[in-house]
This record gives structure tokens, C-alpha cells and sequence, in this order.
């Protein structure tokens, strides 16, 4: 099993509105991504410097699952969004055994 999680601090513009509309667009790669076997989305509650806004820890079988989702239409749409919402992001990937 791989994992892989990423975590973003978003721009101040809209901040709010567009932490809601990544979650569910996020959300939404379950069951439209074959590959994709688990996702988890979190919100952020605690503010602080060293605090991200959004993170996702997702599940794939192996790391040509990964690849194939990063990939995918509905991924790139999703990640599109993102990127014009986001400052920065953060990632790691690590095989779970």
C-alpha cells in the first residue's frame, strides 16, 4: 500500500470559499479515479505559522496506481483548481506495509 499526502496553504483572497470548494472537489476523485483507494480530506482548525489549510492523505495499491492517478482528467481539473488557489504545498509519499 503506498500513501500519499499532501498539505496547502492557501492565498489569502477567498481563502475560505476556496478551501470548501478544493475539499469537495477532492472528495469527489473517490469512485472517478479507479486507482484511487482511500481518501481522507481535512480542514484546519488551529492557527498558527507552522499551520497548512488543507491536507489530503490518499491510498493507492502501488506506486503505477499513483502515477496513473496523478495523471487522470479528474485529477488534473481538481489540481488546476488548486493551484490557482494555493501559495504553496507540501507531500510525501511513503509505502505503508
Amino acid at each position: 500500500m503506498l500513501v500519499h499526502i499532501v498539505m496547502f496553504k492557501f492565498k489569502d483572497e477567498n481563502k475560505k470559499v476556496n478551501i470548501i470548494q478544493a475539499k469537495q472537489m477532492l472528495e469527489n476523485l473517490m469512485g472517478a479515479v479507479p486507482t484511487l483507494r482511500s481518501i481522507d480530506v481535512g480542514v484546519n482548525f488551529v492557527e498558527a505559522d507552522r499551520a497548512m489549510d488543507l491536507s489530503i492523505i490518499t491510498t493507492f495499491e502501488s506506486k503505477e496506481g499513483l502515477d496513473a492517478y496523478d495523471i487522470h482528467p479528474e485529477h488534473q481539473k481538481v489540481v488546476e483548481f488548486i493551484k490557482s488557489v494555493v501559495e504553496y504545498s507540501k507531500a510525501c509519499d511513503y509505502i505503508k506495509e
